[in-house]
């Protein structure tokens, strides 16, 4: 009988979304935060995606964000924004994306992020270069990848530190191909040697210098980033293989000092949108997470931020389809994402009949209905459909978790830039990412 309640309330709250011109009132109820956290229930699903376009470009046009954070790698998405930017005039999105070689490459190197790094292009030559928006990574795995960045660049414009960054790389090498991983297993071996003096040295004279790397407005920005990835993932990398650390705060942890860095870089009024997983955005505290001890983005931001007037909105669907992975590091799939569990927050969304469908969490929030925590599906780069109900659900107190919620009945998979795409074949709402 209250599974009816619930169902029936979800029914007489929830408004219909089946077009971008259905995003008025979500938009509206955003536009007065200066850090919109857009979530998504999977790395793979093609309409966390262009819904996410969708509400992005609006915040952008109508009410002024200035850049967006995803859940992606610095030095990656540097080369994005640089271009979206207008920063160099060398190649284009295709081009730009398909540079992404790190599993899950299609993560971000799709067909429906494509179109959106055109739009970003395109929106960025029509207004002055100090209001261009651009599009950063939080992420912390890019150890060798910012080392790299930090070597290539010091060779040009600042020899004088080469040496401190030759010997924190230097450090790192014995680990092979397989670089922070490697680095990890040599701990589990015992061996003595770690390296984190070296990167500590190396962020301290990069940050005593970051005045004298201003040869344009943003290579500050991104030296000083670098050296930040390497002290954090090397701790990252650490923690992996202890017993007293937790490598996922370690990891939520740099994002969101990452975050941080960008609003001080963007100045004081800037505004912020942030694309990331459910589980980085939707607030630790309202899930069993907290039992561990973790914290996620969506928890610090509303901890320490608040003054920002954070919204979170979190992304979820019955059944579909998804790209994902058996292992890690195993060649991507299209699967079947069965029909949500029973019981669980998206059977609800299911069985309003609704279809796609929009929900502000503070209709809820005093109702005793929705106070205890409820299954939320999240699904992962590594995922197995069939044994989804043994660890797929995360217990979820939803009103607390998000500040709103998008629905999307049947969702399809994302779409790989290395699969050959016939574009006039995408779902109609590819056109909305032009």
């Amino acid at each position: 009988m209250t599974m009816d309640k619930k169902i029936a309330k979800l029914q007489r709250i929830s408004h219909p979304l089946e077009g971008e011109e259905d995003l008025g009132l979500l938009v509206d109820f955003l536009s007065d935060s200066r850090l919109v956290l857009l979530g998504e229930a999977s790395h793979g699903t093609h309409e966390y995606y262009t819904w996410r376009t969708a509400i992005s470009k609006r915040l952008i046009t109508d009410h002024g964000f200035n850049f967006i954070a995803v859940e992606g790698d610095w030095p990656d998405f540097y080369r994005v924004s640089r271009y979206v930017k207008h920063y160099t005039e060398n190649g284009d999105a295709v081009q730009v994306l398909r540079e992404f070689n790190r599993w899950p490459t299609w993560m971000w190197a799709n067909w429906e992020m494509e179109a959106f790094v055109n739009w970003l292009f395109e929106h960025n030559a029509r207004v002055p270069s100090l209001e261009r928006v651009g599009i950063y990574g939080l992420d912390v795995y890019s150890l060798w990848e910012s080392m790299e960045a930090i070597i290539d660049y010091l060779m040009v414009h600042e020899p004088s530190l080469l040496p401190a960054a030759k010997r924190a790389l230097g450090c790192f090498e014995p680990f092979g191909d397989e670089k922070g991983l490697a680095y990890a297993r040599s701990m589990r071996r015992f061996m003595p040697k770690t390296c984190e003096n070296e990167v500590v040295t190396l962020l301290r004279d990069i940050k005593q210098r970051a005045a004298s790397f201003n040869t344009d407005i943003e290579a500050s920005l991104n030296m000083e980033q670098n050296a930040h990835i390497a002290k954090n993932a090397e701790s990252y990398y650490r923690s992996m293989v202890s017993v007293n650390q937790n490598s996922w705060n370690l990891r939520d942890g740099h994002m969101m000092e990452t975050l941080q860095r960008l609003l001080h870089f963007h100045g004081p009024d800037s505004k912020a949108i942030v694309w990331e997983h459910n589980t980085h955005v939707g607030d630790a505290r309202a899930t069993d997470m907290v039992l561990e001890g973790s914290v996620n983005v969506g928890q610090l931001v509303r901890e320490h931020h608040s003054g920002l007037n954070p919204k979170i909105v979190g992304f979820g669907s019955y059944m579909g389809t998804v790209v994902a992975g058996a292992e890690w590091g195993a060649p991507m799939r299209n699967m079947h994402v069965p029909q949500a569990v029973p019981g669980s927050w998206e059977s609800l969304m299911h069985r309003t009949g609704k279809g796609n469908q929009l929900v502000f969490m503070h209709d809820l929030a005093q109702d005793p209905m929705f106070k205890d925590p409820i299954p939320h599906r999240a699904i992962g780069v590594v995922y197995h459909p069939k044994y989804e109900q043994l660890g797929n659900y995360v217990p979820s107190i939803m009103p607390k978790r998000y500040d709103a919620f998008i629905h999307i009945d049947t969702t399809e998979a994302v779409h790989p830039m290395t699969m050959f795409v016939d574009r006039s074949q995408l779902p109609e709402t590819y056109p909305w990412a032009f």
